[in-house]
């Protein structure tokens, strides 16, 4: 398989990029500081441009959409910027929504697979207050992908929507639940099980059906 990975310079797209590649899998993965095999901030139109570019019509079994910023993590109630808002919009939802645009030729040359990472924290369900831009934009980007796995049907091209856990990373910080190797297990399972009969789903790493 080729599958891309953004955000594969750190943490679990690091991780779920070497389990690939040591499964012999094709791994294409980016970054924004021109760490990996593809320079991308998710952000930027241009650097979509250039990826679709140097892909070329080469297919895309599996695009991983990892890459994201938790920015208002210390904000309390009085904080919350209008900037730090469309910053981590740009990022978690239009960033996604731009990969899985500029590489729908090569997804749809396969009949690929696409895995979008959410959170729990997207969830109604799980509402205890703050990191109000973070849940909210995890709470789009499940939308977000409910909606193209709708739309994608018909080309063939499988949608999940998945939360990774509660990772030992930059972002979930040292006294996360789980480690980095436990949370990419899972997704790994998680993604060989997507299809077209799944489509839409919103699952944990460990595959149990979540509430949206």
């Amino acid at each position: 398989m080729h599958i891309v990975i953004t955000g594969a310079n750190r943490g679990i797209g690091k991780t779920l990029a070497g389990r690939y590649r040591a499964q012999g899998h094709d791994v294409t993965g980016t970054a924004r500081d021109g760490s990996a095999e593809v320079v991308l901030d998710v952000t930027d139109t241009g650097h979509h441009a250039d990826m679709a570019a140097q892909l070329g019509d080469q297919p895309v079994d599996l695009l991983i959409c990892n890459a994201g910023v938790y920015l208002d993590k210390a904000e309390r109630i009085d904080g919350y910027p209008a900037e730090m808002w469309a910053q981590t919009f740009a990022a978690n939802v239009t960033g996604v929504f731009l990969t899985v645009q500029s590489l729908l030729p090569n997804l749809r040359a396969s009949q690929g697979k696409i895995a979008i990472l959410s959170s729990q924290m997207a969830s109604h369900t799980r509402a205890p207050g703050g990191s109000y831009i973070y849940r909210a934009s995890k709470a789009a980007a499940l939308n977000l992908g409910r909606n193209l796995a709708a739309d994608l049907r018909g080309d063939g091209i499988a949608v999940g929507i998945y939360h990774p856990g509660w990772v030992q990373t930059d972002m979930g910080g040292a006294a996360a639940a789980i480690t980095v190797d436990e949370a990419a297990d899972g997704l790994v399972d998680r993604f060989a099980a997507l299809s077209l009969d799944t489509s839409g789903c919103f699952e944990t790493y460990e595959g149990q059906p979540h509430d949206y």
